[in-house]
């Protein structure tokens, strides 16, 4: 009973947080500067990683179900079966768990070292809502940069399986058979769910970030367990989450 006021207790404070951010909203314009430097550290810096991952995804992914489909004739419809898990599955979980670990990670250390030190009260005994600075920016760039680093993820994965296709000797299929059957079967509503999924993991993974990092009590040492609080809570959710988004757009 205890563990379950603990965890009823934090979604509450999660959803008040988010609530006192949301009223600072209308001075969002008065922060380009803030916004735009949160795009950057969460979507720029990001993005060569995202690329890299996942590539070769969807080269694993092609690579693996090559060898399966080859040997019941039905080579022809890799591009589909790698197109649609990349879309509305993989390539939003990869993203969402890249972002937890490199952009989440770093969101907690930062506030959490500032609760610490005493900044955040610093900046509440000065009538500055830590929220309208600390909190509010990152939101709205999380939800700039996540469907875009997302889609990117989507078109590296759809092509990592067509050069594995195209290049295995065994697979052998060619680029445009590959992408005549992604084709076929690909709707723009996949794509779309795939994004909103990225929406929801993303914007999670920072309020949670943000809210472990606020309320870090103690010295120096609990910085680290804040971070690590952040980053397994985040990964918790994503999973969850899934499960749960997934058969809502379904």
């Amino acid at each position: 009973m205890k563990q379950l006021n603990l965890i009823l207790g934090h979604i509450g404070g999660t959803l008040l947080l988010l609530v006192r951010s949301l009223k600072h909203l209308p001075t969002l314009p008065r922060q380009w500067g803030r916004f735009i430097e949160q795009c950057y550290l969460i979507g720029y810096t990001s993005l060569p990683i995202v690329t890299i991952l996942t590539f070769f995804i969807g080269s694993v992914l092609a690579l693996q179900s090559g060898y399966s489909m080859e040997n019941f004739g039905a080579k022809q419809f890799i591009g589909t079966l790698v197109g649609l898990s990349v879309v509305r599955e993989l390539g939003p979980v990869m993203v969402a768990i890249l972002i937890a670990g490199r952009v989440g990670s770093a969101i907690a250390a930062e506030l959490a070292s500032m609760k610490v030190y005493q900044e955040v009260d610093a900046l509440v005994t000065m009538n500055i809502p830590p929220e309208r600075i600390l909190v509010l920016p990152r939101l709205a760039a999380i939800l700039v940069m996540m469907p875009a680093l997302t889609l990117i993820g989507i078109v590296c994965g759809w092509y990592g399986g067509a050069i594995v296709c195209q290049y295995t000797h065994i697979i052998s299929l060619d680029s445009e058979a590959y992408f005549a059957a992604l084709k076929a079967y690909m709707k723009t509503g996949d794509v779309i769910d795939g994004l909103l999924k990225a929406e929801v993991f993303g914007f999670v993974i920072v309020l949670v970030c943000c809210y472990i990092g606020l309320n870090t009590r103690g010295g120096p040492r609990e910085i680290g367990a804040s971070v690590t609080k952040a980053v397994v809570s985040s990964l918790i959710l994503i999973l969850v989450l899934d499960y749960f988004v997934t058969k809502a757009l379904l």
